[in-house]
């Protein structure tokens, strides 16, 4: 008989397009999602996917299996939360989505002090804010503002990220800084280019729209490492030599610690609008009301 967490892996890996990314959705190891895209794929006598070494790339059978599957199991997904809520008669419990380093930097601190239930998800924007729409979310952080028809989510700004160039502590930065002092952004991209380059597997847009700004071109080169979070390439660069574009709120500690060197806010100035999306009708004001609060109180407004 067919497990339905093996319908579940096999959701997340085809809509995060890696084991790695589908483990971080589903908070789970990636040899249990391994584990169980086997099973599956042994049970239906199917090849699912083509394994690659950058993705997981969905065979014919994967994507009618998927069109079956997909909206029974947001229904299951959305039933699954409502009656999880509506038993609970104590204690709300509310489900947020974001980026995994808002939510260490912003939430984490907060909540031994919340008087309610909370379960974290990340993972991409789009696929946060449709789980937001299918009721599996009550609050989503994102910096992308998509277009609703149904008018079913709302989408309030309350802080701004500036995007800007950092570089690891023991980085040569003196020719970079010699460029950037005389405008001359010729030679700057070519010492930019002769370095090594960290991004995140989900902040890859802010590389490319920092690049294009600046230099009106999209970047002729792909990051040397991609790595899973911000936290992740501030880790590395801490000591030692790279480059990375990333939001200023995430590195402001490591950065006023020495950890990373600020080198340049670009000539574009690279901002992004933080919106609170939230379901229009939703029954847990009160709580969400709170979070939003903490985030006031924490972001530059």
């Amino acid at each position: 008989m067919v497990n339905l967490e093996w319908y579940r892996t096999f959701k997340a890996i085809y809509e995060n397009g890696t084991l790695t990314k589908a483990s971080v959705a589903l908070y789970a190891s990636q040899p249990g999602v391994s584990l169980h895209l086997n099973a599956l794929e042994a049970y239906v006598g199917k090849t699912l996917f083509e394994r690659t070494s950058r993705r997981m790339i969905p065979t014919e059978d994967g994507k009618l299996l998927y069109a079956y599957i997909i909206d029974e199991l947001i229904k299951l997904e959305k039933a699954e939360q409502h009656f999880k809520k509506t038993t609970q008669e104590k204690k709300a419990s509310i489900n947020i989505g974001m980026c995994s380093e808002m939510f260490q930097l912003i939430i984490e601190p907060e909540i031994p002090r919340l008087n309610f239930d909370l379960e974290a998800r990340f993972g991409a924007h789009t696929d946060l804010i449709k789980d937001l729409d299918n009721g599996i979310l009550d609050l989503v952080i994102t910096p992308n503002k998509q277009h609703d028809k149904k008018q079913s989510v709302r989408y309030i700004p309350f802080s701004k990220e500036k995007i800007i160039l950092i570089a690891g502590r023991k980085t040569n930065v003196s020719k970079i800084q010699e460029y950037i002092a005389k405008n001359d952004l010729k030679k700057l991209e070519a010492v930019l280019l002769d370095n090594y380059w960290y991004s995140a597997s989900n902040e890859m847009e802010h590389f490319r729209r920092f690049w294009f700004e600046n230099f009106q071109k999209k970047p002729s080169f792909k990051p040397n490492y991609i790595l899973p979070s911000i936290t992740s390439i501030i880790r590395c660069l801490a000591d030692d030599e790279g480059l990375a574009v990333v939001p200023d709120f995430l590195c402001q500690t490591d950065i006023a610690n020495q950890r990373v060197l600020h080198v340049w806010d670009g000539n574009a100035n690279t901002e992004n609008i933080l919106y609170f999306a939230v379901q229009a009708k939703s029954q847990y004001k009160k709580e969400i009301g709170l979070l939003q609060e903490i985030f006031r109180n924490k972001m530059p407004q």
